[in-house]
């Protein structure tokens, strides 16, 4: 007998419907929803993801502890839960809160229980060492966000199906379907603007999938992108004189005066972009009716990324496209995940400094690339244990073989995790979580930057057959006595005895009752979500300054004094010349959007994926062959992987993708295994961050190519491990 249920692809930030079909309890199929009210159908090759990981037999189903020996040990649930509450609470007790830190992965926003209740428990924990992907990925938009409109989530999004003027930077949309926009079947999307007559424009070091598609490319230098903006502003305050915008912005005279600051040729030297492209693009974007600036991951991935997050804002502020139909705009979700950061105390920034290296909170976590240098210096506050959820940052963190050894000197670490992976190799206790097709779902974090206002439940297709994560961490916070006063304060403390009577989908509720389009509104609750499987489409982006404002003086800031500052004293400097260098970025492919993918047979086959792409004229000038193994080396390390000549990236830029290197000893992720590739983060460097964020400087790495063996292997053939 064949059963279908409805469901939620959870491999990225899509989140496109799909239903499951079940015979004799087994996965027979998994295809798109044609009623989603969000994906219409639409499924990426990812999809087949979700059956490989349910029934992937390197997927934990029991605890494994650490036996005296060395070696992990299956056991049951309930010592597992027992020796890590024991050993968390023992580091806790002998010296001290800071002792114990806890990282996030990414996985975490696709999960309605790690994003409700896990949260309260994590945050109240009474430490400050919290770390997550974020300031690998999105803080410089979460700071520029709380500094320009009081709150790190009112990030705006493009009206995407409404605009006639796309322009990309730092952004592979058509790869991620999005990032803080979602938006299943981008390719559609994006192609619809050109039917309409409209314009998609992406600027990157590659031309990449969504370049390929897009009305024009433009190459620019990495890590460019500020010089890029305010080049572009430039043009429309200074030449084209655009007039002061709606009284609710603050700032507008010290935006004018440092844009003046910035020459069109001092722009133009920086991004490799001549004047004349960068007046007309200026132009255009200027002339379309409806226009809107995106920027993303690549954008954020610099040492000026918060300057870059904030410019694109004004950007779409000074041409008047910023909060109207087809431009940049705010989601009215139903869960207000503004309020919702205002409780967990992720409201704010600079309340504290690491240890180390002195470096500020934002939205209450310390950036990633300092976490090593917390654990291996000697003093008081020294992390001594590790609460590790969904993550893998040996793999996602610059310069993780760092990272790597510092793990295996801690005295205590547990994993909330379904593999053995690279970082949880080091773990004193795994607690593995079911997969997500054994779990309920509602999008608390993607549908607040959804293109489209949209909200949909699903219960667990798949019954469970272990424990949820939220499950874990409950009784993790209650084997460490919790709830104890957090960052989050005491409403945190009370959503947390609330919480653990509620569960997740008590929690839920009580969010959607209180959202707008709860008791403020259409009276949406969980009981109406589930009579509509499919969700349901609550309307259009509207424009909705001021009132979503959440500054002091409920004005919006357009030129905050520390973006100032720091504008001033990057434009002071000259950026020094690679020399022979060349500059390092990385890419990411459809099928392998996170590293725990690669243990997907379906996901890894085909043709090689982790290979250096190089420009042909700059393999040339080293007499490097295409196939052929190459050495690349940074500051901090090297590895060695195939060569894949192309035109794709620029000259002076090469690329590697992020999230393989499974070569590390004491994994069990067979597949992976096979499929090692290098990791791009054995070359990333944990001092070059994003000044005013502490976001991870990823692009524009300074780094040597040269010959490793001079006998030209197929691309199919794996390269040697990591040096």
């Amino acid at each position: 007998m064949t059963t279908t249920k409805i469901a939620s692809c959870l491999l990225c930030e899509a989140s496109c419907g799909i239903l499951v079909s079940d015979e004799s309890g087994q996965i027979s199929k998994v295809r798109g929803d044609s009623e989603d009210v969000m994906s219409r159908g639409f499924v990426c090759p990812k999809v087949i993801g979700m059956k490989d990981l349910y029934e992937d037999p390197d997927r934990l189903r029991k605890p494994l502890v650490r036996t005296s020996s060395g070696a992990f040990r299956e056991t049951s649930y309930e010592e597992a839960e027992r020796l890590a509450a024991e050993g968390l609470k023992r580091i806790r007790d002998e010296h001290g809160p800071n002792a114990l830190a806890v990282y996030q992965g990414n996985p975490t926003a696709h999960n309605l229980g790690l994003l409700s209740l896990g949260q309260v428990v994590l945050r109240n924990l009474g430490t400050q060492n919290l770390y997550s992907a974020s300031s690998a990925d999105q803080v410089p938009q979460m700071l520029a966000a709380e500094l320009m409109f009081g709150n790190p989530f009112l990030i705006p999004v493009p009206d995407l199906d409404r605009t006639n003027f796309l322009l990309v930077l730092g952004a592979n949309p058509v790869v991620s379907n999005g990032s803080l926009m979602t938006a299943p079947d981008m390719k559609r999307r994006l192609l619809a603007i050109k039917e309409r007559g409209g314009k998609v424009v992406v600027v990157d070091p590659r031309r990449s999938e969504t370049a390929e598609l897009a009305s024009e490319h433009i190459f620019l230098r990495p890590a460019s992108d500020p010089y890029l903006l305010l080049g572009l502003l430039h043009v429309l305050l200074i030449e084209q004189g655009l007039e002061r915008p709606a009284e609710v912005w603050r700032g507008f005279e010290q935006l004018k005066e440092l844009v003046r600051a910035c020459s069109l040729a001092r722009a133009s030297e920086e991004t490799g972009i001549p004047v004349e492209t960068i007046r007309r693009l200026a132009s255009e974007f200027n002339a379309a009716e409806r226009a809107a600036a995106y920027g993303r991951v690549g954008m954020c991935h610099q040492r000026s990324g918060t300057l870059a997050a904030w410019l694109l804002t004004a950007l779409n502020v000074v041409s008047g496209n910023l909060d109207r139909e087809g431009g940049a705009m705010f989601t009215t979700p139903a869960v207000e995940v503004t309020k919702l950061a205002a409780i967990l105390g992720l409201k704010g920034h600079g309340r504290f400094k690491s240890r180390v290296r002195g470096l500020a909170e934002v939205s209450g976590e310390l950036p990633i690339a300092t976490l090593a240098d917390e654990i291996e210096t000697a003093g008081e506050g020294q992390v001594r244990a590790l609460l590790t959820v969904a993550g893998n940052p040996v793999l996602s963190a610059p310069n993780g073989p760092r990272l790597d050894r510092a793990l295996a000197t801690l005295d205590f670490m547990v994993c909330v995790d379904s593999y053995v992976n690279e970082t949880t190799r080091h773990a004193s206790v795994i607690l593995p979580a079911v997969s997500p097709l054994e779990r309920s779902h509602y999008d608390i974090a993607i549908n607040a930057f959804a293109v489209r206002n949209v909200a949909k439940y699903v219960p667990a297709p798949i019954p469970s057959s272990g424990k949820q994560d939220w499950e874990l961490l409950l009784r993790l916070g209650l084997g460490l006595r919790l709830p104890k006063q957090g960052a989050g304060g005491t409403v945190a403390s009370w959503l947390y005895r609330l919480g653990s009577q509620l569960g997740p989908e008590g929690l839920l509720d009580v969010l959607l009752r209180l959202g707008p389009h709860g008791v403020r509104g259409r009276g949406l609750t969980l009981a109406e979500l589930r009579k509509h499987p499919h969700g349901l489409d609550l309307g259009a982006l509207e424009p909705r300054l001021p009132g979503i404002l959440e500054t002091k003086d409920k004005q919006a800031q357009l030129a905050p004094r520390e973006f100032l500052r720091e504008a001033y004293r990057v434009l002071a400097q000259r950026r020094a010349q690679p020399g022979d260098s060349l500059l390092l970025i990385g890419r990411r492919h459809l099928r392998s959007n996170n590293s725990w993918m690669h243990n997907s047979q379906a996901l890894v086959k085909g043709p090689p994926r982790c290979t250096l792409l190089m420009h042909p004229t700059d393999a040339s000038e080293r007499g490097l062959l295409s196939g052929t193994v190459v050495e690349v080396r940074s500051r901090v390390g090297a590895v060695q992987v195939p060569l894949e000549l192309s035109d794709e990236v620029m000259r002076g830029v090469v690329s590697l993708p992020h999230g393989f290197g499974h070569s590390r000893p004491g994994t069990r992720m067979k597949v992976a295994e096979a499929h090692a590739g290098v990791s791009l983060n054995d070359l990333t460097d944990d001092q070059e961050l994003d000044e005013l964020s502490g976001n991870a400087a990823f692009s524009g790495i300074p780094v040597s190519v040269t010959q490793f063996a001079t006998v030209a292997r197929p691309l199919g053939e794996s390269a040697p491990a990591h040096a």
